[in-house]
C-alpha cells in the first residue's frame, strides 16, 4: 500500500493579482513501510506538498491517493472511505506543541480519540500506548500539565496525541524546529524507534541534511513547486550538480570527508553519518 500523487498541482489565489503555483505537476510514491524525507529551501513547496497527503488541501489538479483511495470523494460512498482514508495520515506541524490545550497531558493526548467516537476504555488504551511510544511514561506524566514541559516533552506530547489515533503514515513537517540540542536528539531518537520498533511509516520534512542522512531511506528534493529528483540520501548527496543547482548541501560529515579525500587521505568522500566518516578513518589508520 502506498500514498500517491499524481500530476498534483496547486495554485494560491488562483484568478487574482497574487496567484501562485506551489505545486506544478508533482507525481510520486510514498511507499509503506519507508522513512522519506522531504528537501528543499523556503519556498520549494514542501509544506504545501505535504498537507495534500491527508486532505488539508485539495488538488487545484491531480489526485492524491492513500492506499488506492482517492481522497477527493464525489459520491457518498466515495466521501466516507476518503474520510477513513485520511485518518490513516496523521500529520505534526511545525511547533506542533502550540496547538496543546487540555489542563492534562492525557486529556490532551486523548482529544482525538474521543472525537472519533471510541470508548472510554479503548481512548485511555490508545493514550497508554502512545506515551509510551514516545517515551513518557504514563504512570508519571498523565496528570501534568503540558505545559510544566520542556519544548522537547511538549513536541512530544503533541506526536503522541497524534498516534492516539493510530494513523498508519505520519507526516513531520520540520519536527525538530526551535528546540535545543537535547530535546532534538530526543525527538529525532523517538522518530527513529517509531520507524524501526513499530514500522510506522514516515514522511518528514526538514532543513537538516544530517538528520535526512541518519534517518531516512529515501528523499524528495523540491524546487520551485517542482519534484526535481528522488532517490536514496547517499545518491542525492553524491550529485554535486544537482545539490548545486538546488541550494542544497551535503551533510557535515560527508563536507568533512570530501576536504580529507582532496588533502590526500583515502577515506570514503561519501560517508553521510558521523559513524559511517569514523569507520572509513579506522579503516584508513588500521585502527580496530
Amino acid at each position: 500500500m502506498s500514498i500517491e500523487l499524481k500530476d498534483v498541482t496547486y495554485v494560491y489565489m488562483p484568478k487574482t493579482p497574487y496567484e501562485r503555483v506551489a505545486l506544478d505537476k508533482v507525481n510520486l510514491t510514498i511507499e509503506e513501510g519507508s522513512f522519506t524525507a522531504i528537501a528543499g529551501h523556503t519556498g520549494s513547496g514542501k509544506s504545501t506538498l505535504v498537507q495534500h497527503l491527508n486532505g488539508l488541501l485539495v488538488p487545484s489538479a491531480g489526485e492524491v491517493l492513500v492506499d488506492g483511495v482517492n481522497l477527493l470523494g464525489k459520491d457518498k460512498a466515495a466521501k466516507i472511505k476518503a474520510w477513513h482514508a485520511r485518518q490513516q495520515v496523521g500529520m505534526v506541524f511545525q511547533y506542533a506543541e502550540t496547538q496543546l490545550f487540555e489542563e492534562t497531558v492525557e486529556k490532551d493526548i486523548a482529544f482525538g480519540p474521543l472525537n472519533q467516537g471510541l470508548e472510554e476504555a479503548e481512548v485511555q488504551e490508545r493514550v497508554r500506548e502512545a506515551m509510551e511510544l514516545v517515551g513518557l511514561s504514563y504512570k508519571d506524566y498523565k496528570d501534568v500539565s503540558p505545559f510544566a514541559l520542556s519544548g522537547g516533552q511538549m513536541r512530544r506530547v503533541a506526536i503522541a496525541g497524534v498516534l492516539a489515533m493510530r494513523p498508519k503514515y505520519l507526516v513531520l513537517d520540520e519536527p525538530a524546529a526551535g528546540l535545543d540540542p537535547r530535546g532534538r536528539e530526543e525527538l529525532m531518537s523517538t522518530i527513529q524507534k517509531l520507524h524501526k520498533k513499530w514500522k510506522l511509516t514516515i514522511v518528514f520534512v526538514s532543513h537538516s541534511m544530517e538528520d535526512i542522512a541518519r534517518l531516512a531511506d529515501n528523499l524528495l528534493v523540491m524546487q520551485t513547486g517542482k519534484l526535481r529528483a528522488v532517490g536514496t540520501p547517499a545518491e542525492i548527496f553524491a550529485d554535486a550538480q544537482l545539490l548545486q543547482e538546488t541550494g542544497l548541501e551535503p551533510p557535515q560529515m560527508m563536507q568533512i570527508m570530501q576536504r580529507l579525500r582532496a588533502a590526500g587521505l583515502p577515506v570514503n568522500e561519501n560517508a553521510l553519518t558521523p559513524e559511517a566518516g569514523l569507520q572509513s578513518l579506522r579503516e584508513v589508520f588500521h585502527v580496530k
